[in-house]
């Protein structure tokens, strides 16, 4: 008999994450890939890659969840669909059923979620500024022409601490440049961007929301132990990171699939392995049945459309077959 694997799949703006877990709810195979503009192929390559890992397994339940998801789901072929909110609500209460905040930040958006009793209370985004997400970091890495993966530890060495504007990327790095000309350590200035990343979260995300503990940090930025400390000096509270915080979003779309499937008895509708490597084929169409004038997408595979989405009244997602 196979072993059950359920599979989660958040494909994001800058990165697509794919987790596999166990019917114990254990985490036996996830991945971490960059998108590069090419999020059809690296779904198909994160794939392949759970299933040369876990060649013995089978796929019992899939959930997809990121800005992403709708193609996802076409090509998977998704038992549940769900918002970035519900799915890292979702694995952060799995985890650890006591926490209250969730703090998120990926490379081009930003989260906060309250959550009270197991349930999501509140939440805030922030998809249009770039000042609080990674990129943020990824930018003034860049500029500084040190590796981000070094960024977390040279902040904590800072010795003398530096203010930099963090309202605007372009703002901080006409800042940095002055903090620079006036004699910082590239460790204080890479602290002072920490401090200026987590200013701009709680002013943006957090005002007027009450903040309480467990509070738990998630996103590829959590990796960034600058931003761990920075945020644990702002809100004078522990901040604790999970052991997969890269792919939370991801492991709570594999929790919500399988319970899905748990509650309807149903079969799962993953279009197996070897469908996922067929020709896919997104495009693009507006409609002009009403004055909405929606755009639509659909996606074909192999010339036959699989799936479409975009108009607000149904007329061509009701006709596309399960």
């Amino acid at each position: 008999m196979m072993d059950s694997v359920f599979l989660g799949v958040d494909v994001g703006s800058v990165s697509t994450n794919i987790v596999g877990l166990d019917s114990q709810d254990q985490v036996v195979f996830e991945c971490y890939l960059r998108n590069d503009g090419q999020p059809l192929q690296v779904i198909q390559d994160g794939l392949q890659r759970l299933r040369a890992a876990l060649p013995e397994s089978a796929v019992d339940a899939v959930g997809v969840t990121g800005s992403g998801r709708h193609l996802a789901a076409a090509m998977v072929g998704a038992d549940i669909v769900k918002n970035e909110i519900t799915a890292h609500a979702a694995a952060a209460v799995h985890a650890y059923p006591a926490v209250r905040t969730i703090l998120e930040i990926g490379g081009q958006d930003s989260k906060i979620i309250l959550v009270r009793d197991g349930v999501v209370a509140d939440f805030a985004m922030n998809t249009v500024c770039a000042a609080g997400t990674g990129s943020f970091l990824d930018h003034q890495a860049e500029r500084l022409k040190i590796p981000i993966e070094e960024f977390g530890a040279l902040a904590l060495t800072a010795t003398h601490p530096v203010k930099i504007a963090g309202r605007c990327t372009v703002f901080a790095e006409s800042d940095m440049i002055a903090k620079q000309q006036f004699g910082f350590s590239k460790p204080d200035i890479i602290n002072g961007l920490c401090e200026a990343l987590v200013r701009n979260y709680l002013a943006n995300l957090a005002r007027d929301k009450a903040i309480a503990e467990l509070i738990l940090f998630q996103g590829g930025v959590a990796a960034n132990q600058g931003i761990k400390a920075a945020f644990e000096r702002a809100l004078q509270a522990p901040v604790l990171i999970p052991p997969h915080f890269a792919v939370m979003g991801a492991i709570g779309a594999a929790l919500l699939g399988k319970k899905q499937l748990q509650k309807t008895g149903a079969s799962s509708r993953f279009r197996g392995f070897e469908k996922l490597f067929l020709q896919f084929t997104p495009a693009t169409f507006e409609c002009s049945g009403c004055s909405n004038r929606c755009e639509i997408i659909e996606v074909k595979q192999e010339q036959r459309v699989i799936a479409i989405w975009g108009d607000k009244c149904g007329k061509y997602t009701n006709g596309v077959p399960a």
